[in-house]
């Protein structure tokens, strides 16, 4: 117990200083990063400037409300926006794992995984973040909720439970590169994939495809189903109302599912030798 929280504070104080160096990196050149930023923020605002194109020619979407549909945007949007500021230099690993460079963080005194996650630290990755931070504050104003002590609740927790299954994702696809090599398409497939399905409601899905990312690939448990709770809808494929309060732990299974995927991953590789 206490060697794994040795290595966790370890992990994250290596995270801390690679980060920051390419925090202090970036911030040598303002105008290019700012730059970066706001074109980032931009290119991700256009997915709600389609959903505002769709709703100036109809009034509902599969039976949601313009409100509705951006409350479900905003937070797998801000959700996904934590994780992938935080560990989206990780599709990086493939390029590694072919070209031999992941010797190179092997032989370093800090977790391999901490590594990977900060290497080439994305600040610019924030526009994302702040673009879906600002869809979901126009929705929590402009949606027709009766807000309750729990429902608040909810919201906050849905973010940061949705940013841990995102996690997860990202961790498993990078250890899926250790076999594969070079798969980020595949990785990104169920990431910025995931999160622009999840903007959507599940209405406008075929049912298998909902069963699917339900109890396949849980990514439904990042904004449907609590933000189903949140809006009072139905729930799909007629679900329990429980099963809005299972993010926490679905998210902590798939971290663990996802760290055992790693070390695995991590044990299997070879070096090049090089």
């Amino acid at each position: 117990m206490r060697a794994g929280l040795s290595q966790t504070r370890e992990g994250l104080r290596a995270y801390r200083l690679i980060s920051a160096m390419w925090i202090r990196s970036l911030m040598a050149y303002r105008v290019s990063f700012a730059m970066t930023a706001l074109g980032n923020f931009a290119v991700t605002a256009f997915d709600f400037l389609a959903i505002l194109l769709m709703f100036s020619q109809v009034d509902r979407l599969g039976g949601y409300s313009l409100p509705e549909i951006a409350f479900l945007y905003g937070a797998s949007c801000t959700a996904f926006g934590l994780t992938d500021l935080a560990l989206g230099s990780m599709d990086r690993l493939g390029r590694r794992v072919r070209d031999g460079t992941l010797d190179t963080l092997l032989v370093r005194p800090a977790p391999v995984i901490a590594q990977v996650a900060a290497d080439r630290f994305g600040l610019h990755r924030i526009g994302r973040l702040v673009q879906g931070a600002l869809v979901l504050t126009y929705a929590l104003v402009a949606v027709d909720v009766d807000w309750t002590p729990l429902k608040v609740l909810m919201v906050p927790l849905m973010l940061l439970c949705g940013a841990g299954i995102f996690a997860a994702v990202f961790v498993g696809g990078a250890a899926f590169q250790f076999m594969a090599q070079d798969a980020a398409e595949v990785q990104n497939a169920f990431t910025y994939g995931g999160t622009t399905l999840l903007q959507y409601p599940p209405t406008v899905f075929a049912k298998d495809l909902v069963r699917g990312v339900t109890f396949v690939l849980p990514l439904a448990f990042v904004n449907w189903l609590p933000a189903l709770y949140v809006l009072g809808r139905p729930y799909p494929l007629d679900l329990p109302t429980w099963v809005a309060f299972t993010p926490p732990l679905v998210a902590a299974v798939l971290l663990a599912l996802a760290g055992l995927v790693w070390r695995t991953g991590l044990r299997s590789y070879r070096s090049t030798g090089s």
